[in-house]
């Protein structure tokens, strides 16, 4: 196994920050454009909506269920879930589009 700069062995958890330190390595820009371009991909955008939306999911169930009820609070979550739900869609027919080209 190969070793860093302190002498440390170089796991897993060590490559990045042991190419990050030499920026002319090929392997660190070529490891920092997958990284950027995975952290902008649809697909990934689409996970964090999804997650987003299972979020309000189980807060608009909690604040249904506390009392007092507030019905603005609950109309605007429910509201912002909605919307979610319609970007999901159109991110979905984006990346999985029915009628194959």
């Amino acid at each position: 196994m190969e070793r860093c700069a302190e002498g440390a062995e170089l796991d897993n958890c060590c490559w990045s920050a042991y190419y990050r330190s030499d920026p002319q390595s090929s392997r660190w820009r070529a490891t920092n454009l997958v990284v950027e371009s995975n952290l902008h991909s649809p697909e990934r955008r689409l996970i964090e909506l999804r997650i987003e939306h299972a979020d309000l999911d189980a807060l608009i169930d909690a604040a249904a269920h506390e009392q007092p009820l507030d019905e603005l609070m609950l109309r605007r979550l429910k509201k912002r879930r909605l919307a979610l739900r319609d970007l999901i869609a159109q991110l979905e027919l984006v990346l999985d589009p029915k009628e194959p080209a």
